[in-house]
């Protein structure tokens, strides 16, 4: 498969690298060996990180969480954003979270991918990126 040269990742595809145990941990491994090889710039948020370490500490282990910070994180583009991209995803949150299960940090991400990154493509495996109308490439 041919990547995009630049993705949006989301906690569900790192997860995914790091659990051996998830759906599509085959699929991801193939997927972040193939964004590596052709060079894909591989962007997040701070929240993504944070998100990620967390749920990898909570769910694995602190090993887990401290090799996704040492292998995975040096490698990323993060992308920063102020204050509007805070309130927006804020009436983004109130407007869907109620209906859909949509973290604080999806609200972000989505608008992130929507304002500042022309819609870029996206690496993820739960369905909230899909449910906004974000293009997924997983």
């Amino acid at each position: 498969m041919a990547l995009p040269p630049r993705l949006f990742c989301d906690t569900s595809f790192f997860y995914a690298c790091f659990d051996p145990k998830d759906a599509n941990h085959d699929h991801a491994r193939v997927v972040m060996t193939e964004a590596a090889a052709s060079e894909a710039a591989l962007c997040v948020t701070w929240d993504i990180i944070s998100e990620t370490v967390t749920l990898l500490r909570y769910r694995r282990s602190f090993h887990a969480a401290l090799s996704f910070l040492t292998e995975v994180e040096p490698g990323l583009r993060i992308v920063a954003y102020g204050d509007r991209v805070r309130v927006e995803a804020e009436q983004i949150f109130r407007q869907y979270g109620r209906d859909h299960r949509l973290s604080f940090c999806d609200a972000i991400s989505f608008v992130m991918v929507t304002t500042l990154l022309d819609h870029m493509p996206c690496l993820a495996y739960d369905e909230d990126f899909r449910r906004l109308g974000l293009t997924v490439v997983t």
